[in-house]
């Protein structure tokens, strides 16, 4: 049995390099949280890790002033959470993170690490698309970013090329009035994965609605941005008919699958409630 290789490169173009070199036999490490499991397992085996934590860029918190961040792809959920100015403006995100894993988890699970892993359960999807955030990607063609929503390409699968590495996050400026949420249903009451998972972020101005964007998971083969459903709502003052509407197209907007831990019925009557909950503590937060 072939020992696999550890590289740690210290420059973004060191591993691009490295990765490019060897393209599908080997797998980048940000947390490890997934890939280390999938190895020990037995459904991976690459010829090569190449840790990308030890690269100033991919690790590192940047705040640009105004709610806007540039966030390492393998910066831990747990320096997140450390990080006050972040926490303030982004708490939807952080809500969705701090649900990765157990505690002693949340020192390595990154935001980029549960990206690529492409779960359609994977929590901090929605609230990175409902945030508005970009992914910003390296291969050895040069660069590219791509809305969060565009990455994922179906369950396992990214729409990343065989020789990229995804870098780093950039979070747009926060608007006066704007907050986002993020919950999730589960069958335990912690340490699960998510049967429906929903992601809001609103801007008020007043008791309007100016802007929103609304995102569901594990109701699809992928993350779901949920445009109708946040059409409906800007513009109005958010009365019951308008919220319910925009829940109804949150259900519509659901393509998921019968398992042991939810029905098709289930899981797109939740993603209705959920919303519903989310919405209710954005506006509450953007209001504050």
């Amino acid at each position: 049995m072939t020992e696999t290789q550890y590289l740690s490169p210290k420059t973004i173009d060191e591993a691009v390099n490295l990765y490019s070199k060897n393209q599908g036999q080997s797998k980048i490490l940000a947390g490890g949280t997934d890939l280390l499991v999938q190895i020990r397992s037995g459904v991976l085996s690459p010829e090569t890790i190449i840790d990308i934590k030890n690269i100033k860029e991919i690790s590192e918190i940047k705040n640009n002033g105004e709610g806007s961040f540039t966030i390492g792809a393998a910066v831990s959920g747990a320096s997140l959470e450390e990080n006050e100015e972040f926490k303030d403006y982004w708490p939807g995100v952080l809500e969705a993170l701090r649900l990765i894993g157990s505690e002693q988890i949340q020192g390595r699970a990154s935001l980029g690490g549960n990206l690529c892993n492409a779960s359609p359960a994977g929590d901090s999807v929605p609230a990175l698309i409902a945030s508005g955030a970009t992914a910003n990607v390296q291969g050895p063609n040069g660069k590219r970013n791509l809305p969060v929503e565009e990455i994922h390409a179906g369950p396992g699968k990214t729409n990343l090329k065989n020789d990229e590495i995804l870098i780093n996050f950039d979070f747009p400026t926060k608007e006066q009035g704007s907050a986002d949420a993020y919950l999730r249903m589960i069958p335990r009451t912690e340490m699960d994965i998510a049967v429906v998972g929903c992601a809001v972020n609103i801007t008020m101005d007043e008791d309007t609605c100016i802007n929103a964007r609304v995102a569901l998971g594990a109701v699809a083969p992928t993350a779901v941005l949920v445009n109708e459903a946040a059409k409906l709502l800007i513009g109005t003052k958010l009365d019951n008919d308008v919220i319910e509407k925009a829940a109804k197209c949150c259900e519509d907007a659901c393509n998921p699958i019968n398992d042991k831990r939810g029905t098709i019925f289930y899981r797109k009557r939740v993603s209705g409630v959920l919303f519903k909950r989310a919405l209710k503590i954005a506006v509450e937060r953007a209001k504050r």
